[in-house]
């Protein structure tokens, strides 16, 4: 761990504000989890970055299952065990089956527009774009606003797990990192 937890006898009036607006049950260093409580070693940036991550999970455009489809492979390709143990649980909760999280693993899906969502954010990780063939596709079922806020949910946590993955932050169940 290269950025360890701020010890609760730390949190202070700026984690607080950086906090804000997170439900009241997780601004605690109990129950925040260990990617805040890292985090808040920076309350400034925690708060500016919270602000973008909760739109990203609550206020999106996305369909929540895409969504989470989208994140999870982010998790898989980047090896971000604390995104994949979160987001396993939110994304079973949104609809993804044992079955798509395996296929996910392998950029494969049993649905056309699945596998197209998968190629997005292959292409996005890879190159940094979406190719005209799979933004085609993408376009016949994504409105112009889905289509941004795909762009920047992907951008969004492979970013996100770049800093867990460099920070060394360590998801609350271990055993759920396993398959990936």
């Amino acid at each position: 761990m290269r950025v360890a937890p701020l010890p609760a006898d730390r949190w202070d009036e700026a984690v607080e504000k950086a906090l804000r607006m997170m439900p009241e049950e997780l601004r605690n260093p109990t129950d925040a989890g260990n990617a805040v409580s890292t985090f808040v070693n920076h309350p400034d940036l925690t708060r500016s970055y919270l602000s973008f991550s909760f739109y990203l999970l609550t206020r999106s455009t996305l369909p929540p299952r895409l969504r989470e489809l989208a994140v999870l492979r982010i998790a898989h390709l980047t090896g971000c065990a604390y995104e994949w143990s979160e987001h396993l649980v939110i994304g079973g909760n949104a609809g993804l089956s044992e079955d798509d999280i395996a296929a996910l693993q392998h950029g494969e899906a049993a649905d056309e527009f699945d596998r197209t969502v998968l190629s997005a954010v292959d292409e996005l990780l890879e190159h940094t774009r979406i190719s005209d063939k799979t933004w085609a596709a993408l376009s016949e079922v994504f409105d112009t606003r889905q289509l941004m806020d795909f762009v920047f949910t992907v951008g969004g946590y492979h970013m996100l797990a770049m800093a867990l993955n460099t920070f060394g932050v360590e998801p609350a169940n271990v055993e759920s990192t396993e398959e990936n």
